[in-house]
């Protein structure tokens, strides 16, 4: 996105589009921070509620938004002392 930035893939596929934004499913190949944010806002789309990222703050405020509208379903990582794989589960809000 920026030259001399890290590699990052995101891929994504679209739930649902309605006028002004899209639910996406959005799958995430490398961790880089901010990532989903960067790349949203790269190809058009930024996060609603983000200002930081693009996000409109008068769509947001619209919505009743303090927050962006970005919540991840399930994370996996692995235990800093086992090792093993981790995976958190968080239904949609």
């Amino acid at each position: 996105v920026v030259e001399g930035g890290k590699m990052a893939v995101t891929h994504y596929d679209t739930i649902e589009a309605m006028p002004g934004a899209s639910l996406l499913r959005v799958h995430l190949e490398t961790g880089r921070t901010h990532q989903i944010r960067v790349h949203m806002q790269a190809i058009g789309h930024p996060i609603v509620g983000d200002p930081t990222y693009g996000g409109n703050p008068t769509e947001a405020e619209r919505l009743g938004l303090v927050r962006q509208w970005l919540h991840a379903v399930q994370l996996s990582f692995a235990h800093p002392i086992t090792g093993r794989t981790l995976t958190v589960d968080a239904p949609y809000p």
